[in-house]
C-alpha cells in the first residue's frame, strides 16, 4: 500500500493537464495513475476508523466505504451523462470481483498454503444474492427487449419507456431493501456469515491503530475530495482517451473504472488470501460484488433522478448473460468450501476471456 504513495505525484499533474494545460488524454492517464493512490487512502482511513468502532460496525463501514472511490467515479459519470459508461462500470466491478480479484487470491493462496478451506455456508448465501442480483437486472432487460418487440422498436434505440422507468424504480427499491435484510441478517446471526478463521492466529486484530480518529476522519475527507476532483478530470478526459486510443467506451468500464476504484480492498483481498485468511479474502471480494450489485446499482438509479439523466436496469443483453455466467463459476468454485490455486488460474482465464470480448465488444 505505501508504494501506491509514490503515484500521489500524478494528483496534481493530472489537476494541471486538466485545467491549466489543457491536454485531455493525458489528463484522462494521469487522473487514472492518481486515483490509484487517492483510493488507497481512503481504505486505509477507513480500516484505520474500525479500530475504534468495534469489529461489527468497522466491517461495515469498510464493506461501505470500501467502494467509496468507484461510487464517486459513477455519480459523477451520471452527472456528465455517461449513463453507459456506469452501467459498464458497475458490470465490471461485480466481474472484477468475482473472477479477477477471487481468481487472484484463490492463485496465491493455493501457491502458498496448498489446498486452503472456508465456511461453504457463507459461500452458498453470497452466491444465492448474487443470482438475486443477476434477476434483478435480468427481468428490466428482458422485459424491454419484449416489449420493444411489441412495438416494432430496434432492440438497441434510445425511446423513452415510462414503464422501463417504473420496473426500474420498484426493482432497485427491492434490491436496497434485500441487502438491508442481508445486514441485519448478518448482525443477528453472525454464525452464518463469515466465521473466524479456524486455527489461524489473529496476531494483527491486536494491532493498535496507527492513526488517531482526528487523523483518520482527515485523511478520509482529504482522500474523499481529491476522488471527486480527479473523477471529474477522469470523466471530461474518455471522450479524448476514447478517440485518441480507438478503446471502446465499454471497455474502460467494464475493466478500467473497476480496477482504479478497488484498489484498495483488491490488494487488501490477495494479501489475506497469502496469510491464509480465506474467510476475509472472501468476504472481500464477494462482499464487495455483493454491495455493487444490490445497493451501489440500484442506489444510482434514484441519484440518477437528481441529474435528469434517469438511469434504468436495463443492461446489454450480452453483459447480463457474461455476468451470470460469472456468478454461476465463482459458486461453483466456491460451494464445496475449499480452494486451490487451480480453481484460481480458472477464474483468471474466464476474466481473461471476458476482457478480450469486452475489448472488441
Amino acid at each position: 500500500m505505501k508504494l501506491l504513495r509514490w503515484l500521489l505525484v500524478f494528483v496534481p499533474l493530472a489537476i494541471a493537464a486538466e485545467w491549466v494545460f489543457h491536454w485531455p488524454t493525458l489528463a484522462f492517464v494521469f487522473s487514472c495513475l492518481g486515483l490509484l493512490p487517492v483510493a488507497g487512502l481512503l481504505g486505509e482511513a477507513t480500516e484505520e476508523l474500525a479500530h475504534y468502532t468495534g469489529e461489527r460496525v468497522g466491517g461495515l463501514l469498510n464493506a461501505t466505504l470500501g467502494n467509496a472511490a468507484e461510487l464517486i467515479i459513477t455519480i459523477v459519470a451520471l452527472k456528465a451523462g455517461r449513463i453507459e459508461l456506469v452501467k459498464a462500470s458497475i458490470i465490471g466491478s461485480i466481474l472484477g470481483n468475482l473472477l479477477l480479484i477471487l481468481g487472484l487470491s484463490l492463485l496465491v493462496g493455493g501457491l502458498k498454503n496448498g489446498l486452503q478451506r472456508f465456511d461453504p455456508r457463507a459461500a452458498g448465501t453470497a452466491s444465492t444474492m448474487m443470482f438475486l442480483s443477476v434477476i434483478g437486472m435480468l427481468i428490466p432487460t428482458f422485459f424491454e427487449v419484449v416489449h420493444k418487440i411489441q412495438r416494432g422498436l430496434p432492440l438497441f434505440s434510445e425511446s423513452p419507456d415510462p414503464l422501463l422507468d417504473r420496473l426500474s424504480l420498484g426493482v432497485a427499491a427491492v434490491l436496497i431493501l434485500v441487502y438491508v435484510l442481508s445486514l441485519v441478517f448478518s448482525f443477528k446471526t453472525p454464525s452464518r456469515g463469515i466465521a473466524p478463521e479456524v486455527g489461524v492466529a489473529h496476531e494483527e486484530a491486536s494491532v493498535p491503530a496507527r492513526w488517531s480518529v482526528g487523523v483518520s476522519a482527515g485523511v478520509l475527507a482529504g482522500a474523499t475530495v481529491a476522488t471527486v476532483v480527479l473523477s471529474e478530470v477522469l470523466v471530461g478526459g474518455v471522450a479524448a482517451f476514447v478517440r485518441k486510443t480507438g478503446v471502446s467506451e465499454v471497455f474502460l468500464g467494464v475493466v478500467l473504472v473497476p480496477l482504479i476504484g478497488n484498489v484498495a480492498e483488491h490488494l487488501v483481498s490477495v494479501s489475506a488470501a497469502w496469510k491464509n485468511r480465506m474467510e476475509l479474502s472472501l468476504a472481500i471480494s464477494l462482499g464487495s460484488s455483493q454491495q455493487i450489485a444490490l445497493f451501489v446499482a440500484p442506489l444510482l438509479v434514484f441519484v440518477s433522478l437528481l441529474f435528469g439523466n434517469e438511469m434504468t436496469l436495463f443492461f446489454n443483453p450480452f453483459e447480463v448473460v457474461v455476468l451470470a455466467l460469472s456468478v454461476l463459476i465463482a459458486g461453483q468454485v466456491s460451494a464445496d468450501g475449499e480452494s486451490n490455486w487451480l480453481e484460481g488460474a480458472q477464474l483468471l482465464v474466464v476474466y481473461a476471456i471476458v476482457a478480450m470480448a469486452f475489448l472488441w465488444f
